[in-house]
């Protein structure tokens, strides 16, 4: 990905700013976003069981994104904003206007990746998301088999995105397309954890560019959960090695250590479909919006007491706030 000399003067001031804030304790902030991630909606076809948008868990409005306010927020942002992720809650394709969001995005230089759960490659979708220039997509393919993939992907149909992956890898080659890069991701859970070796032979039989396997985020882990994988590698989680009564006699606890510090906070933030801006993706409920792009502009909601207040608790005690819980940033 090429930065513009606007957008890596923009990085450059961001990192400065950062440094300055884990040097002195306190909140400094230069520069604009680098990158954002804007939820075309909070809907999804699937039931996943650890998904708050899959099981109508949120507490928030459901709805799809508008093209006007997905406009506003990429003009606001241009041209210092250099990576969006067009996913948040819910399944993207299910937004009739995605493939203009993207359309939009990539006519200004933005690198462009968005995560889908691959129900919806048919021709005619598979035509629009080369056409729109998406640079990266990832499929999420959690198994070798529908037995595998079900165990997860409640509601889901395994064949069916095999052979919308199919279909895609067929297409980019007839057009000639060097984008999206096709990325076959797979969520390990107990269910799959022993069949690593049959989910990548079945990305590279697909044809798909890169094959990676994430770690799972699990709501409720203090105790376990069914679906914790035992290999240690593919788990974000550890098994205590003694209790302690700071974590009320919890089984695992978080293999982060959570440090006072949080690049994301500077360098990033999450937009939900109706304009709130929330500081980052675990944020899933939009509990601690930090302001909303409809009331006010970007630039006051990023400088806003607010915002300074919530970088001043992640320099301070990171492991107090609720939403970072479960996150993997360390640095």
């Amino acid at each position: 990905m090429m930065l513009t000399v606007k957008q890596a003067g923009n990085l450059l001031k961001i990192i400065a700013g950062y440094l300055v804030s884990r040097i002195s304790g306190r909140p400094v902030h230069w520069g604009n976003p680098v990158a954002v991630s804007i939820e075309p909606n909070n809907t999804c076809n699937l039931r996943c069981p650890e998904c708050p948008a899959g099981m109508h868990e949120l507490t928030r409005r459901r709805g799809l994104m508008q093209p006007d306010l997905f406009n506003e927020i990429i003009g606001q942002l241009s041209p210092y904003l250099s990576y969006l992720t067009l996913y948040f809650q819910g399944e993207p394709f299910l937004n009739p206007h995605f493939f203009d969001f993207v359309a939009t995005a990539r006519s200004m230089k933005i690198f462009v990746v968005t995560s889908t759960n691959g129900h919806f490659l048919d021709a005619a979708s598979v035509a629009k998301t080369i056409a729109s220039g998406l640079n990266r997509l990832i499929i999420s393919l959690d198994g070798s088999t529908q037995e595998q993939y079900q165990a997860y992907r409640t509601g889901g149909d395994f064949d069916k995105v095999v052979n919308g992956i199919r279909l895609l890898v067929q297409e980019k080659r007839r057009s000639e397309s060097a984008t999206p890069e096709i990325i076959l991701q797979c969520l390990v859970l107990k269910s799959n954890e022993h069949h690593v070796k049959e989910i990548r032979q079945l990305g590279k039989d697909l044809g798909v560019d890169r094959i990676t396997f994430k770690t799972a985020q699990f709501n409720e882990f203090e105790n376990g959960n069914p679906l914790m994988p035992e290999n240690q590698r593919y788990s974000r989680y550890k098994k205590r090695s003694q209790r302690s009564t700071n974590d009320a006699g919890s089984r695992y606890v978080i293999k982060n250590r959570l440090p006072n510090a949080c690049f994301r906070m500077w360098s990033s933030c999450v937009f939900t479909w109706d304009g709130d801006v929330v500081p980052c993706c675990f944020d899933k409920d939009a509990s601690r919006a930090l302001g909303n792009i409809n009331r006010e502009l970007f630039h006051d909601i990023w400088r806003g007491k607010a915002y300074d207040s919530f970088r001043h608790k992640i320099l301070e005690s990171r492991k107090t706030i609720d939403i970072c819980a479960n996150c993997s940033q360390t640095f």
